[in-house]
């Protein structure tokens, strides 16, 4: 049961959705945005992948009133999408039936909220889940990695891949087996590295050796995303604080040796672990 003040929030709420609504209606409209009228679910593709990156960059970076904004413009994109989509001829859907279905089928998938079943912790929900979703789909019969991380960049994907397997059995007992099959992939690495450069056994291994160093995350509890994320962010601090040292002694990036660039990489790492 909702309180007064709940209610009332859950009102506003609903008021300003609808709002939203009505001013991508107007832009789509005759007589509204000339740059909205052409869009197309196609061209607003890099759109929406692009509203999304910014949104986990303001997530990131803990930057509340930015993150706000972001999810505002992720919203935008999904009422943009339902606008086109109401618009089709043949198969019509708008803003409504996404929200209906979206619905419906996270009371369908929580039985433990919404129904009788009964689950005591994540993993029980996500093996639920999973279940429910396979006989929803049809899929008890087809491969099991069947559609798995599709659409999702590689690192993701092999981040639900390696997760997915591992929740039929399919894993390393314990840390140490994956540490050994990352020094076995890095081995296999080094060893084609004298073949030519062009040698295809060169990108397959190194593939191996990165889907190895994610499930070695996965078993971690760590965001391999999140992880690489982190390590972009500390190398790109660590460069721009190694460029400010060579300029202040008279030296630019492009006129810079090896052995310069090293030698105020090793201090401003030693600076850094001094703090």
């Amino acid at each position: 049961m909702m309180t007064d003040d709940e209610m009332i929030h859950c009102r506003e709420a609903a008021r300003q959705l609808e709002r939203a609504i009505a001013v991508m209606h107007r832009l789509r409209a005759p007589g509204g945005c000339p740059w909205d009228a052409e869009q197309t679910h196609e061209s607003l593709v890099s759109n929406l992948v692009e509203e999304c990156y910014e949104c986990i960059d303001a997530i990131r970076a803990q930057d509340r009133p930015h993150m706000r904004e972001e999810l505002g413009d992720v919203l935008l994109q999904v009422l943009f999408h339902a606008e086109l989509a109401a618009e089709h001829k043949e198969v019509p859907f708008d803003i409504y039936d996404i929200a209906r279905e979206l619905s419906d089928k996270l009371v369908r998938r929580h039985p433990h909220v919404f129904g009788t079943s009964e689950v005591s912790d994540t993993e029980g929900v996500l093996s639920q889940w999973d279940a429910i979703k396979r006989k929803e789909q049809a899929i008890e019969d087809k491969p099991y990695l069947k559609n798995c991380g599709k659409g999702l960049p590689s690192l993701l994907k092999a981040a639900k891949i390696t997760k997915k397997v591992a929740k039929v059995g399919f894993d390393w007992p314990d840390h140490a087996g994956v540490i050994e099959k990352i020094r076995e992939e890095t081995d296999e690495v080094a060893a084609t590295l004298e073949l030519p450069d062009t040698a295809p056994q060169v990108e397959e291994e190194l593939g191996d050796l990165l889907f190895c160093t994610v499930n070695l995350c996965r078993r971690r509890g760590i965001d391999p995303e999140l992880a690489l994320d982190a390590a972009n962010r500390k190398f790109e601090r660590r460069f721009n604080a190694v460029e400010k040292q060579l300029k202040a002694q008279g030296i630019s990036l492009a006129d810079a040796t090896p052995q310069q660039m090293e030698a105020a990489w090793q201090l401003v790492k030693a600076q850094e672990h001094a703090r």
